[in-house]
């Protein structure tokens, strides 16, 4: 036995995703150089600025050197001529060439600094780092992939929807996750984005949603299934074995007083292991939900076990309910002279 219940019915679009990270690069040298020191380790936790790896740099930095001290001569003589041109002692066009040679020095050494620079390769963002490829004393290029950074704090899981739903989907909706790498845990997100175009030869349009990941256990390239929360309603629900079809109708026993009466029922949406009940029986009441076939209407039953239907803790229940256990006893049918045996 089980009783008709109030219970929420979540409409769900179910689709299969695949996780990638908020953001991901591979970083690239931007000259050809040996490698002289690898500041990071594989997997690693790295903030944004933070220096990855260093190239070798010993001609520049001799170079920045130089110009340094050329750049500092070149400012005493043109302060010196900014003093001299007050008493007239040095004409404008000296200090104009002067002010240029200064200006000259700065910039070469601002490009020194330039090229240093780009022999410090630097984390563009906060993220994990990947599986190094690269050691000291390796000669790189510009298309030496030297390391990978993916940023996971967040998650943009892709999944395909068929177009005929296109009219529902929005921003906000509410999506659950799951993955075979951890079969007790929920993600939960929301749609941030939907794809523009749909595809031609599926026939479905592309769905994006983002899924908070902060303790890092979801990974790029990993398979989900996807639970798109279209809608949720409280509705009357009885087990899925409650029913009793005949025709193109369907009937549930009702018990009303001690017999089984049937009653012809209007379904609307399923979940498995349930349905719901647009008409028919109301709430509170009780169905028989095992040995219906045994069961003639009309006649008496004695309530061997009454079973109670476990209500949807949460929209991702309502997948995961379990069919009744077998094992718990049926309805017995009364005796035919009505007695209660």
């Amino acid at each position: 036995m089980s009783d008709v219940i109030r219970d929420e019915f979540v409409d769900r679009i179910q689709a299969i995703g695949n996780a990638k990270s908020n953001e991901s690069v591979e970083l690239n040298a931007k000259v050809t150089e040996t490698v002289r020191t690898i500041h990071f380790r594989d997997g690693q936790f790295v903030k944004k600025g933070q220096s990855l790896v260093e190239l070798t740099r010993a001609e520049e930095s001799a170079n920045l050197a130089e110009a340094r001290s050329s750049l500092d001569n070149a400012k005493r003589e043109y302060d010196r001529a900014i003093k001299l041109e007050k008493d007239a002692f040095v004409s404008e066009a000296q200090v104009d060439k002067l002010r240029s040679d200064l200006e000259m020095a700065q910039a070469r050494v601002g490009a020194l600094q330039a090229r240093i620079g780009d022999r410090l390769i630097r984390a563009p963002f906060d993220g994990i780092m990947g599986l190094r490829s690269i050691s000291p004393g390796d000669v790189v290029t510009p298309q030496t992939v030297v390391a990978t950074v993916d940023d996971i704090s967040v998650i943009k899981l892709d999944f395909s929807v068929p177009e005929a739903y296109i009219g529902v989907l929005k921003d906000g909706m509410t999506v659950y996750a799951r993955t075979n790498a951890y079969p007790d845990r929920r993600f939960e997100g929301e749609v941030t984005s939907i794809d523009s175009r749909v595809d031609p030869v599926t026939r479905s349009i592309t769905v994006r949603a983002e899924i908070t990941n902060q303790d890092f256990a979801l990974r790029p390239g990993m398979l989900l299934t996807v639970d798109l929360v279209r809608d949720r309603s409280m509705s009357l629900m009885v087990p899925e074995s409650a029913l009793v079809p005949a025709g193109d109708k369907q009937y549930v026993l009702v018990v009303e007083d001690g017999k089984a009466v049937r009653r012809e029922v209007t379904i609307g949406r399923r979940v498995p292991g349930k349905v719901e009940i647009v008409d028919g029986v109301k709430e509170g009441e009780t169905v028989i939900i095992e040995g219906t076939v045994r069961v003639r209407p009309g006649g008496a039953v004695k309530i061997v076990e009454r079973r109670e239907m476990k209500k949807t803790e949460s929209a991702e229940a309502t997948a995961d309910t379990a069919k009744a256990d077998e094992s718990t006893p049926t309805p017995t049918p009364a005796p035919a002279d009505g007695s209660d045996g």
